[in-house]
């Protein structure tokens, strides 16, 4: 079992707090939005493992710092902006093992989360979407630029959560084209349950938590149990080979040497 003072501090890209059984996680890059990269890429798994295996924890906001959830947005192109050299064996290794355990340690937590998506998710938009309530403010949206028109293969768990949440041909032209949804898009699609004013989406977070933090304990656990539980499933499934083959097409870049 996590105990909340050994991991709270452990994240440079997580700032926590707890109040009343209501773990807050704000992602951030020295106080601002995220700054997606190597960093927070090895931080996530770990950090929602430890905020799994805590017991404390009753209900659980994800949220971003400033005017971005995460950052920076991909600019479209031919090349490899990413990636532009082979990478090694061991370095891809790596990244599937942190990919796969960053989405299945999130969906592992065993109580209900809520994303409180303050500005646009450039970057690994299907985190915050992977949420039991989803609110969205109104400068919310919602893109894949890092990976096909970054020059990767979309396999990161995009190419499941997209196809689940908005069905097939909707996903897959969403992933081909780096097609960005609004936050009121977001909401006619059903990708997230409500939009708000920006000031006003963290409140409304924890408006839901706390009200899901006084019911039974029994009971929110197992509720967060039989939601999750396909999503589980489908992510055992089909992300180590979204993975696998995101990391075989890095194949295809000159070598360093």
């Amino acid at each position: 079992m996590s105990r909340f003072d050994d991991y709270a501090i452990r994240y440079p890209s997580i700032r926590m707090r707890r109040e009343d059984g209501v773990l807050e996680a704000v992602l951030h890059t020295n106080g601002g939005p995220l700054q997606w990269g190597l960093g927070p890429h090895a931080e996530l798994p770990d950090a929602f493992h430890d905020i799994a295996a805590d017991r404390d924890n009753r209900v659980v906001i994800l949220s971003g710092a400033g005017d971005e959830f995460s950052g920076p947005r991909v600019v479209p192109t031919a090349g490899h902006p990413l990636f532009p050299t082979r990478p090694t064996a061991q370095f891809t290794e790596n990244l599937i093992s942190e990919g796969r355990r960053m989405l299945t340690n999130l969906m592992n937590i065993e109580v209900p989360v809520i994303s409180a998506v303050n500005g646009p998710a450039w970057r690994h938009s299907e985190i915050p979407l992977l949420a039991d309530i989803v609110i969205a403010s109104e400068t919310a949206a919602f893109q894949d630029s890092a990976h096909f028109p970054g020059g990767l293969v979309p396999g990161d768990g995009v190419h499941v959560v997209y196809p689940m949440l908005l069905g097939a041909n909707r996903a897959r032209y969403f992933l081909l084209t780096g097609q960005i949804i609004t936050a009121a898009e977001a909401l006619r699609l059903g990708l997230v349950g409500e939009v708000v004013p920006k000031e006003r989406v963290l409140s409304r977070a924890w408006e839901h938590a706390r009200a899901i933090a006084r019911r039974p304990e029994v009971l929110v656990r197992h509720t967060r149990a039989v939601l999750a539980e396909p999503i589980r499933r489908r992510l055992q499934t089909d992300l180590g080979y979204g993975l696998y083959n995101e990391c075989l097409a890095l194949m295809d870049r000159p070598s360093a040497d």
